[in-house]
């Protein structure tokens, strides 16, 4: 993205601007951007809100943002709260605070250490971290190895790999294990190797196939191998 040449827009207490195209563009007060946005790299420490699309190398949420449109950027980092109305298109997206999405997700890479909400399908090669999730759609991603804190819910899952393990034990989580429900509900889970933990699914398909402590599986379809743990309680299972 050439934009050198280029000026910053800076929003510092409370002000609102009209798009365009800058280089840096940094919201740290209560901002608002009225029209499409185009920048090198985007920075919301306060209170801002864009009225449209952002396209940018580099986007960061440290405070709280709103999106009205679509967000498409190499990097995207989100350690506040970040309210994206559209969809979301990024090479990596690490969430450490808090994101929802009202479209679609399409990434190379999504780490999370939060919480994101994906109202259509959320697509990557690689899904990772200790997250809560809620996906309206399909999960597909080629290796999807989460672990899960509270509950997390999917249309269906994808991918080659896929490991779901649950909660590790933490002061924290044992002294409110009583009133959190930390698992993974979904229609669908179909993969190359599952391996699974607290995780309720209708059927399971896959090459080999792992049902761990505390799963509620309703059909297992496997063609090589198939365990099931004694606390995993399995409707029925075939081998094709």
């Amino acid at each position: 993205m050439e934009l050198k040449n280029r000026g910053d827009l800076i929003i510092n207490g409370i002000g609102a601007s009209n798009g365009g195209k800058f280089q840096r563009v940094i919201l740290n007060g209560r901002g608002t951007v009225n029209s499409d946005l185009e920048c090198s790299d985007f920075e919301c420490n306060g209170s801002g809100t864009v009225k449209g699309d952002v396209i940018a190398n580099t986007a960061k949420v440290s405070g709280n943002a709103s999106f009205k449109g679509t967000i498409d950027s190499q990097q995207v980092t989100v350690e506040g709260t970040a309210k994206i109305e559209k969809n979301l298109y990024a090479k990596h997206l690490q969430v450490s605070g808090k994101a929802s999405v009202g479209g679609k997700v399409k990434c190379e890479e999504i780490n999370l250490h939060g919480i994101l909400a994906v109202g259509e399908d959320c697509e990557a090669e690689i899904f990772t971290g200790k997250c809560r999730f809620t996906i309206g759609g399909l999960l597909n991603a080629d290796q999807v190895d989460i672990e899960i804190y509270g509950e997390c819910k999917a249309k269906e899952i994808g991918g080659q790999s896929i490991a779901v393990k649950q909660q590790k034990g933490s002061f924290i989580g044992t002294l409110f294990k009583p009133f959190l429900k930390t698992q993974l509900e979904t229609d669908l889970i179909e993969g190359d190797i599952i391996e699974l933990e607290n995780t309720i699914a209708k059927v399971v398909r896959g090459n080999q196939v792992k049902i761990g402590a505390n799963c509620q599986i309703g059909l297992v379809e496997y063609t090589e191998e198939f365990s099931q743990d004694k606390n995993a309680v399995v409707g029925d299972s075939k081998k094709a």
